[in-house]
């Protein structure tokens, strides 16, 4: 997910630096943005030359690096504490009038926000996996955001081509919470009998104009994500959120979808392959 936002505003113009945990990391995102580029090339959607791309971005363990940046988005995993630490991290770094955005799918931005010194700055940048085709980023708003974000943050998603919607700080927001209850009702559907997984999602693929079925997306997305996100949504809004016990069965057995090669579906696995969120 890190590497598909830092290629689409490499693509719009931007300078980019991705900051990763450890030197592993950092050698396989160098490699994700690699090929996302040479692709990007392959297909014309950018005028840009690979060597012009290559010198527009970088990518470090040092938090340092991002000092001079006017934006920093930050995609770790979906908990509290983490992302917490990370944002703590990130602003120590940045000037005053730096922007600090969370792509978290469902945790609070206000919750995130009192952990640092200038709440205002920080917002909801959510943007939706895989980043490249998908054209939807939802701008969430934290009680304390400063007003002038919502019209900053708009232009930010449409200098790199996709499509701002702005919402106020709420559980799930609006896209995660209509999506999980959706994901949540096709996994009691598998769940009791009422049809095959392919049949579920063909169902709303066909019959709802969906790009992708609930399971499938599920798959993608990964069932320890969708029953994390789904945990604190039922524990936050009610028992119309309560995770399915074959969701459960699934994440304790491994089979977390396209990143483990089993979910819902069967997935073609890659050597060494890494997946972000």
């Amino acid at each position: 997910m890190g590497v598909g936002i830092a290629h689409a505003f490499l693509l719009a113009g931007s300078h980019v630096t991705i900051l990763e945990r450890d030197a592993a990391s950092a050698d396989h995102a160098r490699s994700a943005l690699d090929v996302a580029v040479k692709a990007s090339i392959a297909r014309a959607t950018t005028a840009r030359s690979l060597a012009g791309l290559t010198a527009a971005s970088s990518v470090t363990t040092s938090a340092q690096e991002l000092a001079g940046s006017g934006l920093v988005i930050e995609a770790v995993p979906e908990d509290l504490d983490l992302k917490t630490a990370t944002l703590r991290r990130i602003e120590a770094q940045l000037a005053p009038d730096a922007w600090i955005a969370s792509n978290t799918s469902s945790l609070s931005i206000d919750a995130l926000a009192d952990s640092l010194k200038h709440p205002g700055r920080l917002l909801g940048l959510h943007f939706f996996n895989p980043v490249p085709s998908s054209s939807l980023v939802e701008i969430v708003l934290g009680a304390r955001t400063l007003p002038s974000a919502a019209d900053i943050a708009r232009g930010w998603v449409s200098a790199i081509g996709k499509t701002p919607i702005v919402v106020r700080d709420s559980p799930g927001f609006a896209s995660s919470r209509l999506g999980v209850v959706m994901a949540l009702e096709a996994i009691r559907m598998l769940e009791e009998g009422v049809a095959r997984a392919e049949d579920i999602d063909t169902a709303m693929v066909l019959g709802y104009k969906f790009p992708v079925g609930p399971l499938r997306l599920t798959d993608m997305v990964g069932l320890d994500v969708r029953l994390g996100i789904a945990e604190y949504l039922h524990e936050m809004l009610g028992e119309r959120f309560a995770p399915p016990a074959l969701l459960r069965q699934k994440v304790a057995a491994g089979h977390l979808g396209r990143k483990t090669g089993q979910g819902f579906f069967a997935w073609p696995t890659e050597p060494d392959r890494k997946e972000s969120q």
